[in-house]
């Protein structure tokens, strides 16, 4: 056990008994110094993700700064209400009791943040973890150096350290930080460290929230406005260069519409993401994250195309600069290994479908995704589709914008995750629903079940049964 992060942890769990007796002022509090400070330091944030992998300045302010701020303001105007008692009906059988649920700080939490969306993925959670009013040890992705020293900065200066506190480093820390016993995890990565960390969580019998990924499709009928089809699915694979949990991760398309499609996908690409003299230049289109990542979309390009894929987009690929631009690949089959592992990167491969049940059995095949997207003018299409396949999370007729709602939770089923977060689901997700019940003095309902039982407390048993 690290003495360090030990010592750190006990001060947490000090500072959260305080917490837990203060009024809900100091929460908004601590939450509007934070919304401060993030309005007030967007140059230092956009600086921080171009230096890590070069995202755009609007893609930042879009992506990484607004989801934050959004998610901010959306507590500190719900919160008075979200921690209210909520009042629950009492049964004929508890009559003259009073039944409510209080929401309760869980404790001491543990935030592991993933690279992709560095800084959304880090204050997001942190903003839920606040309002509940809970204490927080963050865990930054060691793979964007810069943003993880920025988020360090931000908590330094506007937290005590048994309030929020950031452990930097690699998968040492957080093997270390997953040995203590927080009260709950909240982790945003993939499927396969999900799973660590819930096996050491299970040690503890820490509550987890974990959000993953999965490989989440695009189906297409032949009803579908081809054009506006188009720009979404391309705005949404190769924002952030597909390396977003909820990017469109493959396309199954009716055949009829498949070669006009692929027209009009291509177009799309090439009009959002290469303007300003091709993707090696263009001020839209950020980079892959590291080497190794590179590498392992890198080996799922060249194995689509070994397996025969046709090019219908490509482009100059930059190894030093690690820059891959947009590949959209119309396969000849499903067995490719794009189609069995999830990509997360700016890779999109197409499959034609003849009938709907065959699109809806593909997507069946693999675990439950993320997100499902369905593009269609017919009703019965896109009900049956969404009645057909279990997703975390369903859109019809646009791609990735269900991440910014906050009146809607977010999360996976299954392999793509475990739990809700965003806004009020949240909030919940850092609370303990606490079932309170108040009794009567004097003579109440379950009096009357007390020993010993004559034949009066028989019938009413019987009475209470049959009809209670």
């Amino acid at each position: 056990m690290n003495p360090a992060l030990q010592s750190l942890f006990e001060e947490q769990r000090e500072k959260a008994r305080e917490f837990r007796l203060e009024p809900v002022s100091g929460r908004i509090h601590r939450l509007r110094r934070l919304l401060d400070y993030v309005l007030s330091h967007q140059e230092d944030i956009i600086t921080a993700l171009h230096d890590d992998f070069q995202k755009p300045r609007e893609e930042v302010q879009t992506s990484e700064i607004y989801p934050v701020v959004s998610e901010i303001r959306h507590a500190i105007e719900n919160l008075r209400a979200w921690v209210e008692p909520k009042l629950v009906d009492t049964p004929l059988g508890l009559l003259g009791s009073r039944a409510e649920i209080r929401y309760e700080a869980k404790g001491v939490c543990l935030i592991i943040a993933p690279w992709n969306f560095p800084f959304n993925l880090c204050l997001g959670p942190l903003a839920s973890c606040l309002a509940a009013g809970n204490t927080a040890v963050i865990k930054p992705s060691e793979m964007t150096p810069h943003t993880s020293a920025l988020v360090r900065r931000l908590v330094e200066e506007l937290f005590h350290r048994s309030e929020v506190a950031v452990a930097e480093g690699g998968v040492e820390v957080a093997s270390e930080l997953l040995k203590l016993p927080f009260d709950h995890v909240f982790f945003t990565g993939s499927p396969a460290v999900g799973k660590i960390v819930m096996r050491a969580a299970a040690d503890h019998l820490t509550s987890v929230t974990l959000e993953l990924g999965g490989k989440s499709p695009v189906i297409i009928d032949e009803t579908a406005d081809l054009r506006q089809t188009a720009d979404r699915i391309a705005f949404g694979k190769f924002l952030n260069v597909g390396q977003t949990c909820i990017a469109p991760d493959y396309v199954l398309v009716h055949v009829s519409v498949k070669d006009q499609f692929l027209h009009f996908l291509k177009e799309s690409t090439l009009r959002l993401f290469s303007a300003g003299g091709g993707f090696p230049q263009a001020p839209s289109y950020g980079r892959i994250v590291n080497d190794r990542h590179f590498d392992r979309v890198m080996m799922l390009l060249e194995e689509g195309r070994k397996r025969g894929a046709r090019e219908v987009l490509s482009g100059p690929i930059d190894r030093p600069g690690r820059l891959i631009p947009p590949h959209i690949l119309e396969l000849k089959d499903s067995e490719s290994q794009l189609m069995q592992e999830e990509i997360f990167g700016p890779i999109l491969p197409v499959l034609g479908f003849d009938h709907l049940e065959e699109a809806i059995q593909s997507v069946n095949k693999l675990p439950k995704p993320l997100a499902l997207y369905i593009f269609s003018k017919r009703r019965q299409t896109l009900a049956r589709i969404e009645k057909e396949i279990s997703s975390g999370t369903v859109v019809f007729n646009d791609c990735i914008i269900q991440f910014t709602h906050v009146n809607l939770p977010f999360g996976g089923i299954g392999n793509s995750g475990i739990g809700k977060s965003h806004g009020y689901f949240g909030f919940l997700a850092f609370s303990n629903e606490k079932a309170t019940l108040k009794q009567r003095w004097g003579a109440t309902t379950p009096n009357l079940l007390y020993p010993p039982y004559s034949k009066f407390k028989h019938w009413v048993i019987k009475i209470m049964i049959k009809w209670l």
